[in-house]
Order: structure tokens, then sequence, then C-alpha cells
């Protein structure tokens, strides 16, 4: 059982009529951690481009029944939503702290990959075995369909062509072609390793960039606007939205759910978690301690000239990472800005501290020296959900409830969050994954040294930049 404090749920009920301020320090990891009710968005580029915000359904006002409850308004719980109603009859209750897609899926790079979690299929192998990581390399590409399938009706600037892994040091790129002779002879997947003329030439000129791996799946959206294109058809299939509607206090009673918002108590058979990087530690105990949340900062110029264009070469649209272990990810978006993010605070206190904006500033002049001095227009952060073993899960954590969540992408959410919406609203309905796969068979791994978490992401990142920046 969760309990708020009675002066959070007294606050968050006069507040839900009404657009709250934006609170740049929240901070999931902490005790008093709560998210907020009916917060404005982060100031980023996609909230001030994606034009007006769809109806929803408001904040909840009353004690009401529902078959079933999703928690968190992003990509997954959205996901989850269309999916419940469209292949299995099922329309959901979707209950949101704040503004519809107001955490991770309103601030990350729009970047979508052939990718779940942190580990590359290498790493799938020597953890699983081949057979299993075979099975998970279609599982990805069976994923990356049902991407595609739902945002081919939706308005959300799509750029595909694939996705461009930048090798900084030589010794990546020798990891690359390592991979891609993994790739090919045992997932039959072809891509194509780049030398630095290549791809200065043909995609861009990256002064860091020794060379590069080309993966031929790979597509940039804007984040926001395909979120409200998935609630838009989820309640057009019969699902109910609610944002300014935080679950304070969750208890279970003879297998119903009792999920106390400020304004009314739901009452449902099942609920399903989507909430990412944004998880309060109190939301649920079979959730605590069941993820890392990392900050990532992110920042988007004014469009470049053509002759900037040119001085760097953009031939490409693409989305792009870089091969730090603390990677960068940037791309050209439509309107010929420069969208570049990184990772950069340990925690919400320290978040809106200027050093960690000028991390991304060093890193994009040290890309692209003609825009060293190009002015940047918007600049945020925002939590990212990573997992203690770098993979996600959609699990049942205890079989005796109906009780289910999709968490743990690490940062390869915006594609994989499509499918595993459609494997969690499988699991509400009753049905079985169609695949045997580790991610889901168990639930998220904890952390036995959970309160020092922080002062050991202290010390790996200081030990990643010194391997990531040694020649």
């Amino acid at each position: 059982m969760a309990t708020a404090s009675s002066d959070i749920i007294q606050t968050a009920a006069a507040a839900r009529e009404e657009i709250s301020p934006y609170n740049p320090q929240y901070d999931p990891l902490t005790p008093e951690a709560h998210p907020g009710t009916n917060q404005a968005y982060a100031p980023t580029y996609w909230a001030d481009t994606a034009g007006p915000e769809p109806e929803d359904d408001g904040p909840i006002k009353a004690d009401i029944d529902a078959d079933v409850v999703i928690i968190g308004s992003g990509f997954t719980g959205l996901a989850t939503a269309l999916f419940l109603a469209r292949e299995h009859g099922i329309k959901a209750t979707v209950l949101e702290a704040n503004r519809v897609a107001w955490g991770c899926t309103s601030r990350n790079g729009g970047q979508a990959q052939n990718a779940a979690g942190r580990l590359s299929r290498s790493q799938w192998i020597k953890r699983w075995g081949l057979d299993t990581a075979q099975a998970m390399h279609e599982e990805i590409l069976d994923a990356f369909q049902t991407f595609e399938s739902l945002i081919a009706d939706i308005d959300c600037d799509a750029q595909g062509g694939g996705h461009l892994y930048v090798a900084h040091r030589q010794r990546a790129l020798e990891k690359f072609k390592a991979e891609a002779a993994v790739m090919a002879k045992h997932f039959n997947y072809p891509v194509e390793i780049l030398d630095r003329e290549s791809l200065h030439e043909h995609y861009m000129r990256e002064e860091e960039a020794v060379g590069a791996m080309h993966e031929p799946h790979g597509i940039g959206v804007h984040p926001l606007k395909l979120a409200y294109g998935y609630m838009k058809e989820a309640r057009r299939l019969g699902a109910k939205i609610h944002p300014g509607s935080p679950v304070i206090e969750w208890n279970t009673r003879n297998g119903v759910h009792h999920l106390s918002t400020p304004g009314g108590v739901v009452r449902a058979r099942a609920v399903g978690v989507a909430t990412g990087g944004y998880t309060a530690q109190g939301l649920h105990p079979k959730l605590r301690n069941r993820q890392m949340p990392i900050l990532s900062n992110s920042m988007v110029t004014r469009p470049l000239t053509a002759d900037e264009k040119q001085a760097c070469n953009f031939r490409t649209n693409e989305v792009i990472t870089d091969s730090r272990t603390l990677r960068y990810y940037y791309r050209l978006l439509p309107d010929d800005r420069l969208q570049i993010g990184s990772r950069a605070a340990l925690t919400g206190r320290d978040a809106p501290n200027p050093k960690h904006q000028q991390i991304l500033f060093d890193g994009l002049h040290r890309k692209f020296p003609p825009l060293t001095n190009i002015e940047v227009e918007y600049s945020w952060w925002g939590w990212v959900d990573v997992s203690h073993d770098m993979m996600p899960r959609i699990a049942q954590p205890d079989p005796s409830q109906q009780f289910f969540y999709a968490l743990g992408y690490g940062g390869n959410g915006v594609m994989y969050s499509a499918q595993a919406g459609k494997h969690m609203a499988e699991r509400i309905a009753g049905k079985a994954p169609k695949r045997t796969l580790p991610i889901f068979e168990s639930p998220l791994p904890g952390h036995p040294l959970a309160p020092f978490r922080r002062l050991g992401q202290a010390m790996l990142y200081r030990w990643y930049q010194f391997c990531d920046e040694r020649p």
C-alpha cells in the first residue's frame, strides 16, 4: 500500500481544475516524490510545436468503477489503451498525474531505433544463448513493424532512412565491425560499415567521427505529435483519458484495486503501469527500487542556414547516436534545427545547473565546429527508465493480482513502447505472449544496494567519461 500525506492530497485537490506550474526538480528516487497534479509541460521544442492539446476526459471528479486502469499516459500507456480497445474490446481508463504524455514521452529525442533496452545482439547471445537471442531479434523486428503500422496514419513528422551509429574512436569502429559480423552471421541482419570519408560525403561532416555503422531500421518522429495521435485513436475507440489525476494511494482488496486520486477513488479489476522514468517509489511495493531513473538533457538550436548546412554537409535527417557509453543522440529536424541530447545531472535538485547544458554545447561544437556560435532556442531534461539489467520487462509481478507493468526501456522506448503496449494489452486481456522471452517471464530485478545507487552512479559516470574520452 502507498500512502500520501494529507497536505499533498489537499494541494492536489485544489489544483486539479487548473494547470499548475512545471516543477523542473522532480526526482523519482526521493522518498517524498510526487509527480504533481496537472503540471504544465516542460519547456520543450515538442510542446511548443505540437499544436493544441487534443480533447481529453478531464480529471477524475468522483468515485468510479472501471474494468481496466492504465497509470501513465505516455507512449506505453496510450498504446496499451489503444490495443485493448482495438484488439480486445476493452475500454480502459487512463490516469495521468499531469498533462497527457507529460513525462518521458514529451521530452525524448524522438528516435525510433531497432532496439529495446541497452544491450547489443552480441550481449544477448552471451546472456541468453543464441536461440533466445534470435527469438529476441525477431521480437524487435516485429516491434518495428508494429510501430510503423501505428504511425502510418499519424502526422508526426516521421523521417525514415535508418539509424547512424557513429564511432567517435577507432576502437569503437572495430567493435562495430565485430557486431556487424555477428548480425550478418547469426541474425541475417545486414548493416553497413562506413569509413570517415563515406560518412562525411554521403551523410554529414561530423568531425569527431572516425566512421559509423548504418542500420536499415530507424525513424525520427515528433514525439508529442505522435502521442497526441495515439491519444485521439484510443479515445475514438472508447478509452477514457483523465489528466490531472495522480494515483496518491493504491489498495487492493478482494482482488479489486482501489486507486485514490485527488478527485475520487477509481476501482478496477486490472491495472497496467506505464509510468516510465517518472515512477514514484511509493506507487506500489512491487515497483520500489526496480529501476534506475537517469536524467537526460536535450536542446534544440535555431534553424540552420543554408551555409551552415553546407559547412556541415548535412545530407541526412536520420536518427544518429554516437558510440560513447554516456552517448550523444542527435539529428536534423524537418525545419532544419539540430536537436542533441546526452546524459546529465544525477539528481533532480541539480538538474537546472547550467553545467549540464554546457556538456551539450561542448559536444555540439566538437562534432560540428561551424555551429559553435549557433543560438539554442530550447533546452530541457527528463528521466529515462533504465532497468538494473539493461533490458525492459512486460511483466505481471504477482500472479495472484491483475497488476502488470511495461517499464525499463533504457532510452529505446520510442519504438519499443508500441510493442510493449500491445503485449501488456494482451496480458491484461488474459492472453499469453506468442514468444517465450526473458523480458516476459521475469519481473524487473531489484537492486541489493538501492540506498547507494546514486553514489555508484556518480562513480560510474566518472569511469565511463574516462573510458569514453581516452584516445
